[in-house]
C-alpha cells in the first residue's frame, strides 16, 4: 500500500500531441514523460495520487489538455488549467527565454507554487462535445463572412455560382450545429437552466446564450470585477509616477467578448437598462468606443448577478447589483 506523504507538492504539465511532460516540484524536484493517451494518463493519476499535492497547473490547449484535465479532476487532484500566455509570461519573469518541454513543466509547477490559482471545476459529460460543435459553428460563421465577400467584385457568372453554392452549404451546417448544440444543452438541465435564464434579458439570443453556457462557465461564480477581468472588458490601469495614461482592456477570452460585443450592439436597442447607461454616457461625450466595452461590462455584471441568484430577466431586481 502507498503512504501519502506530508510533503507539500506543486506539479507542472506541458502538454502536447503526443506526450505529457511532467515536474513535481518539491524538496527534490522530479522529471518524467507520459503518453498523452489514456495508459499515459492513468500511469500520472496513480503516481500522484499518494503525494500532497496542492496544485497541479496545465496550460489550456483545446483538445490536446482535455482528457488529462478530466482525469485529473475525476481522480479529485486540484488542477488548475491557465492561459498559455499567461504562464508563458510568469516563464519570462524568471529570465527562462529558452523554450523546451521540460523547461515550460518546470516553470508551470513554479507557477503552481506562487500564483494561488483557482480550480478548476469538473467538466460534465458531454462538455468536449459541445466545445468541439461551438468550435465547429464559429469556423464555419467565419467561412461564410469570407465567401460572402468573395462575392463582391465577381462578373463571372460561374464563378458567382460556385461561390453561392458553398455559401448555401455553410448555412445549412450552421443551421444543423445549431439545433445539435441546442440538443445538448437541453440534455444537461443545468446547462438548459443557464441558457434558459440567459435568453430572457434582451439582447441575448439562443446563440449567445449557447457560447456564454460553454465558453464562459465561470458566470454566475465570479464577481464583477473577476468575471470582467476573464472576458478581457476591465479597464487596465497605466500610470507611472505623475503619468496617468489611457485605461484599456487587454487579454481575456477573445471568442466570448466578439460575442458579448455583438449582443450588447443589440441590447443598446432594445434593452432598457443598458440603452439608458449608453444614452448618458453619449450625454457625457464619450466616444463610441467606449460606450460600446462599458455597456458590454454593465451586460456582463447584470448576466452574472442573474445566474449567481438563479433569477431571470428583472430590471428594477438587478440594478441594485450591477
Amino acid at each position: 500500500m502507498n503512504q501519502v506523504s506530508s510533503e507539500l507538492v506543486f506539479v507542472g504539465i506541458d502538454v502536447s500531441k503526443a506526450r505529457l511532460d511532467v515536474c513535481i516540484m518539491s524538496e527534490t524536484p522530479t522529471l518524467f514523460s507520459v503518453d498523452n493517451a489514456a495508459t499515459g494518463v492513468a500511469e500520472l493519476v496513480s503516481r500522484l495520487r499518494p503525494l500532497a499535492v496542492t496544485r497541479i497547473v496545465i496550460e489550456s490547449t483545446g483538445r490536446y489538455s482535455r482528457l488529462v484535465a478530466a482525469e485529473l479532476c475525476a481522480a479529485n487532484l486540484p488542477v488548475c488549467v491557465v492561459n498559455p500566455r499567461q504562464a508563458r509570461d510568469f516563464a519570462k519573469s524568471l529570465g527562462r527565454l529558452a523554450k523546451t518541454d521540460t523547461i515550460d513543466a518546470r516553470s508551470l509547477a513554479e507557477f503552481a507554487r506562487v500564483a494561488g490559482l483557482r480550480l478548476s471545476e469538473k467538466q460534465p459529460e458531454n462538455q468536449a462535445i459541445l466545445d468541439d460543435r461551438i468550435t465547429r459553428r464559429r469556423q464555419v460563421v467565419q467561412m461564410l463572412v469570407m465567401e460572402r465577400n468573395r462575392t463582391e467584385g465577381v462578373t463571372d457568372q460561374l464563378t458567382l455560382d460556385h461561390i453561392k453554392k458553398v455559401i448555401h452549404l455553410l448555412e445549412q451546417q450552421r443551421e444543423d450545429l445549431d439545433r445539435e448544440i441546442a440538443k445538448l444543452i437541453d440534455a444537461d438541465d443545468n446547462w438548459r437552466n443557464r441558457r434558459d435564464t440567459l435568453v430572457t434579458v434582451p439582447g441575448i439570443g439562443d446563440n449567445t446564450a449557447s457560447i456564454l453556457v460553454t465558453d464562459l462557465p465561470e458566470l454566475g461564480k465570479l464577481n464583477r470585477e473577476q468575471i470582467a477581468a476573464l472576458v478581457g472588458v476591465a479597464p487596465i490601469n497605466r500610470d507611472s509616477g505623475t503619468l496617468r495614461g489611457k485605461r484599456s482592456i487587454f487579454g481575456g477570452r477573445p471568442h466570448v467578448r466578439a460575442t458579448l460585443y455583438m449582443a450588447t450592439l443589440s441590447a443598446m436597442r432594445f434593452n432598457p437598462t443598458i440603452k439608458v447607461f449608453a444614452d448618458r454616457l453619449k450625454a457625457a461625450g464619450k466616444p463610441f468606443k467606449v460606450i460600446a466595452i462599458a455597456c458590454i461590462r454593465k451586460l456582463l455584471t447584470i448576466l452574472n448577478v442573474m445566474l449567481k441568484n438563479n433569477q431571470p430577466w428583472s430590471p428594477p431586481c438587478l440594478a441594485k447589483n450591477a
